[in-house]
């Protein structure tokens, strides 16, 4: 029989012993299951190192010619020590960048794990259920679709509060703004894309949520003053299923981020704070998804630029109306409510087959109206 995992070095001390004595080496060997080469193996050891021979040599080898300087174990520690949430993968692509090689990413597992700065990794028990967008849509390039939202705020002193506006170019996964915004309020929000809009141009589709100010339940299409503008700026809206954040997952992933790296800062979340960070995102950070590349070197700005003097709709063929500050229309001497989030907007209105009178924002139909008894009926996919 083999050497017992119990017990194998009692074994081969008995059988070093009676080596020495035996007249058929062989015979000895088969009764401890074992080759004639494993005992050669072993007397030799004995003769010449006594019993303590007979200890299982380590397989570690001596020496390393790839074994990490003290100035390498420092950077990678610096490096660590600057980026405390990122993962070891992320701090190699960071020093390869800096000295233009780096030792491999199990060493650099080893050494963070040695000195304490990594955590495992949790991981989820299941699928996260209706992770599907209502629409399907994914950027496929930049600025095919940006992404919105505000990070939930946090306190800065006693009597501030820091809730900042976050927009993302989803393919790139380039933050386009970081912004600690006075309020929520749509002309405030506005302003900040126009910003936005003057320094990028303009995307295909924006994507939000459903709450304000990026659309508004009650209105037709759940458009908002907001969204209605970016409509009539020819952008698309979608937006994720409510009480469903993560159709907007990448989103809410730039805010846990956000979460571990800038709001445990508390009173340092300055603007400057904001930007500097928004720029190590974009051009430091790298991406597993993106091939550990930064958002930065795949971002291009829009060849849709932004001219604000120019934000008008045409309806050709149509009749148009101005709703007013009220969300009405006037046909017949009459008002007609449509939706407040339209005030100050032109509409088209033409006659369909069954001689009601289609009303039109931009692309989207809002409804017919009764040109009789000047009824409005929602559009159905405008409920």
């Amino acid at each position: 029989m083999p050497w017992k995992k119990s017990e194998p070095m009692d074994q081969r001390r008995e059988f070093a012993l009676k080596a020495l004595g035996t007249l058929n080496f062989r015979a000895l060997c088969q009764e401890y299951g074992i080759s004639a080469k494993t005992g050669y193996k072993w007397r030799e050891r004995f003769l010449r190192q006594g019993l303590e021979g007979m200890e299982e040599d380590s397989r570690r080898p001596r020496s390393s010619p790839k074994q990490l300087s003290e100035g390498q174990v420092c950077e990678m520690v610096k490096l660590k020590l600057v980026h405390r949430h990122w993962g070891p993968r992320k701090i190699r692509t960071l020093y390869h960048r800096r000295h233009g090689q780096a030792p491999s990413e199990s060493s650099f597992k080893r050494v963070l794990e040695q000195v304490g700065l990594t955590q495992p990794r949790r991981v989820r028990e299941g699928p996260l259920e209706g992770g599907r967008l209502s629409s399907g849509r994914r950027g496929q390039a930049p600025n095919e679709v940006w992404t919105v939202d505000f990070k939930g705020w946090w306190r800065l002193g006693e009597t501030r509060r820091c809730e900042p506006l976050t927009v993302r170019d989803e393919f790139s996964r380039y933050v386009l703004e970081l912004r600690a915004m006075d309020n929520a309020r749509s002309q405030t929000v506005r302003e900040a894309f126009e910003r936005v809009f003057e320094r990028h141009g303009l995307p295909e589709a924006i994507r939000s949520d459903n709450g304000a100010p990026f659309a508004s339940v009650q209105a037709l299409h759940g458009l908002s003053r907001l969204s209605a503008w970016w409509m009539a700026l020819g952008i698309d809206l979608e937006r994720g299923r409510p009480a469903h954040p993560q159709d907007n997952g990448g989103h809410e992933r730039l805010h846990r981020d956000i979460a571990q790296e800038l709001e445990i800062l508390g009173q340092g979340a300055t603007p400057e704070a904001l930007e500097l960070w928004r720029e190590e995102f974009n051009r430091e950070r790298p991406h597993e998804a993106l091939g550990m590349r930064c958002p930065a070197e795949l971002y291009r700005d829009s060849n849709r630029p932004y001219r604000a003097a120019e934000v008008q709709l045409s309806y050709p063929g149509m009749a148009t109306r101005l709703v007013d500050k009220n969300g009405k229309l006037s046909w017949k001497d009459k008002k007609v409510f449509l939706t407040g989030s339209l005030a100050g907007w032109q509409v088209g209105l033409q006659r369909s087959e069954k001689g009601q009178l289609e009303i039109w924002f931009g692309r989207l139909l809002l409804g017919h109206l009764d040109p009789q008894e000047l009824d409005f009926l929602r559009s159905q996919e405008a409920s």
